[in-house]
Order: structure tokens, then sequence, then C-alpha cells
């Protein structure tokens, strides 16, 4: 049986409402591993969800304000990954952890023009 592991990550605007998300990846990293990831995000924690393929979750958030407000923007921050649990393994696998890993260091400008939702 593979091993699992659970990237948990969240959206906060800057009213400082949030919007929490987890995907579950094959694979488990080590400590060391888990520190390179984080070294590769602006500020060891921020990044862009769409120049990764994640899923964003800012547009949970527009269910309370009616779409898109100034206090939006495009970072999301890394909050941990950790092994996975039974409950967690009822979510679909999003990819391995081998595979988001080489995502994050392909990226080496998280400039935030860059992102489609730039100018929200």
């Amino acid at each position: 049986m593979s091993e699992f592991s659970v990237f948990e990550y969240f959206y906060r605007d800057a009213s400082n409402y949030k919007s929490w998300g987890s995907l579950l990846l094959c694979g488990i990293a080590t400590s060391t591993e888990i520190e390179i990831l984080r070294s590769q995000f602006d500020a060891e924690c921020y990044f862009i969800a769409e120049r990764l393929g994640i899923p964003p979750l800012y547009s949970e958030l527009w269910a309370f304000s009616d779409g898109p407000t100034a206090d939006d923007h495009v970072w999301h921050t890394f909050h941990a990954l950790r092994p996975a649990t039974e409950q967690d393994m009822e979510a679909p696998v999003f990819c391995s952890l081998e595979d988001l890993t080489q995502k994050v260091n392909s990226i080496k400008n998280w400039d935030g023009t860059l992102s489609p939702h730039w100018e929200i």
C-alpha cells in the first residue's frame, strides 16, 4: 500500500477572512523535504495557487461578499504537509508529492502579476 500526505493551505484576504483547503498527495515527505519545499515559497509560506495548478480558495469567500472585493489578492499560504489519516483517504488523490515538489521548484519568481487573477 502506498503512503499518502496531505498538503494543507489557506487563503486569507486583507480583512483576515480565511478559507482552508487540502490536497491528498501520493508519497510521504521527510522533515528535510518539507523544509526544502517551504524554502521555495515566497517568505517560506506564500504561493500563487494557479501557478501550481492547485485550486485557488478565494472564491469560497465570495459567497459572503457577492463576488471579489478590494480585499482580494492572489496569495495563498502553505500551512503543513503531514501524513494522511484514514479520513483524509476519502478524498481523491490530487497528484504525487514528487510532482508537486517539482512544480514548486520550477518557479523561480513568485511574481503576483503573473497570476491570471492579479487584478481581481
